[in-house]
């Protein structure tokens, strides 16, 4: 496969992921945002989610007040942030249309409706869109398009690349959507443990459609460790860091039996999962979850650096 087409394939996945994730941590944001301000600590819900998703100092250079409408905006609509909701479905749309010919018409379908529906929501008075109609929407639309593919595409090597940036994005977001509740920081230590502490680790798991798996695996009772578990190291859970690094190594073993040529994004991604496979939740906290979340993104980013000098600068043909 051509280089750049599977570049185009491995970004439609990374857009589609990431356009999702900032829908979940819009939903986190204003469901903890119901919660009253019991005083002191670091309550700003909506600058959590500015810090967790990294755009922070962009929201800061157009807007002086982090307040929800201002924020939905910027993680929704607005075209100057790369990362908005509509700048990913504008990307994946554009990315598709390049790479047309080696998309099923029914991924194209979706990828172009969820444009052309984006578009449309820009059309609209903003007070006529409330914010859960906004992020249902893009639930369905995003979990449409990956269900196109995953039902019509060939289990070629394209389909590695496009589940490659899936899984890659998917490992970044949850590790992002965790330290949502670390930047939300309780007002005081006395508060740990408190129904302001539950309320926000389930508002975690509802927001990342987790709920129900976490009743079915750990019986209900919430515990941040029992959470931390969950969504980093249970592979039974399909959002957990573990079972999306464990998916890109599936995807990358497969390339390389294909192309016959393993090499460095090979080898980080199964350092990452022999590390993932060794620990324990107590060693997380151990090491601060902020501290082992933001080193997890880093290694993400890390090994996608080694995917796109591997595979998408035109070594592989």
């Amino acid at each position: 496969m051509l280089s750049r087409t599977a570049e185009n394939l491995y970004w439609i996945a990374r857009y589609i992921e990431r356009a999702e994730t900032n829908a979940r941590l819009l939903e986190v944001g204003a469901r903890n945002a119901l919660m009253p301000n019991t005083g002191g600590g670091y309550r700003n819900d909506w600058e959590s989610v500015l810090q967790a998703t990294g755009t922070a100092g962009g929201f800061g250079e157009k807007y002086s007040d982090i307040v929800q409408r201002n924020v939905e905006t910027y993680l929704f609509f607005d075209r100057d942030n790369p990362n908005s909701v509509a700048s990913c479905i504008e990307k994946a749309r554009e990315n598709g249309r390049i790479v047309r010919t080696a998309l099923t018409g029914q991924v194209w379908d979706a990828l172009n409706t969820a444009f052309q529906e984006v578009q449309d929501f820009g059309r609209v008075e903003r007070s006529r869109l409330s914010l859960s109609d906004l992020t249902d929407w893009t639930l369905r639309t995003t979990a449409l398009v990956r269900g196109a593919a995953l039902n019509t595409q060939l289990r070629n090597d394209g389909y590695d690349f496009t589940n490659i940036g899936h899984y890659l994005e998917r490992a970044d977001s949850t590790a992002r959507m965790l330290d949502v509740k670390y930047f939300t920081l309780l007002p005081q230590l006395s508060y740990v443990g408190s129904g302001l502490d539950n309320y926000q680790w389930r508002t975690l798991l509802r927001a990342m459609s987790s709920s129900r798996a976490f009743n079915w695996a750990y019986g209900g009772e919430i515990s941040p460790p029992k959470i931390v578990d969950f969504l980093v190291l249970n592979r039974q859970c399909p959002r957990s860091l573990t079972s999306a690094i464990e998916g890109a190594d599936f995807h990358l073993e497969r390339l390389a039996r294909s192309y016959g040529k393993p090499g460095p994004a090979q080898t980080k991604v199964r350092e990452m999962v022999g590390e993932l496979s060794d620990m324990q939740v107590q060693d997380v906290f151990d090491e601060g979850l902020h501290e082992f979340l933001s080193r997890m993104i880093g290694n993400v980013a890390a090994l996608g650096g080694e995917v796109q000098e591997m595979y998408l600068s035109g070594d592989v043909r």
